[in-house]
């Protein structure tokens, strides 16, 4: 019986070895598009992926994917602010002395889960690590489950431009070439997540990262505007924000964002005297 046992597994594991990783790849779109990241039918898929080519990228993202969708659930809150992680409430009422009470849907996630997703994501990004892509599915991940104190997110970012500016590696995304340009924009588009999400720590993130990228390129206009946002929106000094915004400008005297914030600075600036 044991034999035959044996026998009908080493004929499950050739035929799943028969299969191609594209074509695995193949079948898992597919049946994403049909019920989800996280739907019946897709663990299967994944586990005689996983059994056939275990170091294959793709299905290393893929995993990662599952568990990720697996391990997160949302329920709605109270929660004693206007906005939460940039977003408006979902329901707001009136308590018995008439002021609001705000209610936001809030992401919860199961820890061993998403331990799992980070553990297969941590393995694609050994695997590939000039690839963006999976580095970006880490941050991102971490961002949402850190919620407004993104103190893993913010880490994994600093070790990412780290390893740029020391390694200058060949980055790609799906493939494709990422130029100097494009790599500052991805950045760019983190560090406004962490400033839209308003918190006081999500601000000190934004801070640390867009000075980190000054360090790497101290006329960057992306960077000294945030810089001026920071100073401006998260810790109200105009003085300080103006410098960066003077700094912009004069790199680039048509800089809209530059020139309409230093617009409201002197107009405040005139409204107090």
């Amino acid at each position: 019986m044991k034999r035959l046992m044996a026998i009908i597994l080493a004929m499950l594991s050739l035929g799943a070895a028969a299969q191609t990783a594209a074509q695995f790849k193949e079948k898992y779109d597919r049946q994403v598009r049909s019920v989800g990241s996280d739907g019946v039918g897709v663990e299967y898929i994944l586990g005689r992926w996983s059994a056939a080519y275990p170091d294959d990228t793709d299905m290393l993202e893929a995993r990662f994917n599952y568990y990720l969708a697996k391990s997160r659930t949302e329920e709605v809150q109270k929660i004693d602010a206007a906005r939460y992680l940039g977003q408006k409430p979902v329901l707001s009422l009136k308590d018995s002395l008439g002021r609001n009470v705000n209610y936001f849907t809030v992401p919860v996630f199961n820890d061993s889960l998403f331990r799992i997703s980070q553990k297969s994501i941590d393995r694609a990004i050994e695997l590939a690590p000039d690839a963006l892509v999976y580095r970006f599915d880490k941050i991102g991940a971490l961002a949402i489950y850190e919620k407004d104190s993104p103190d893993m997110a913010a880490t994994a970012m600093l070790d990412l431009i780290d390893y740029d500016a020391s390694a200058h590696p060949g980055w790609t995304f799906k493939g494709e070439k990422v130029s100097r340009e494009d790599f500052e924009s991805a950045v760019q588009e983190y560090c406004y997540l962490f400033y839209r999400t308003g918190s006081a720590n999500s601000y000190e993130s934004f801070r640390i990262l867009s000075e980190r990228m000054l360090k790497e390129n101290p006329k960057s206009v992306l960077f000294l505007n945030n810089m001026g946002a920071y100073w401006q929106v998260a810790k109200r000094d105009d003085k300080k924000a103006a410098k960066y915004y003077r700094k912009v400008l004069k790199l680039n005297p048509g800089d809209e964002t530059a020139r309409s914030n230093l617009a409201i600075i002197e107009r405040n600036k005139r409204k107090n005297k």
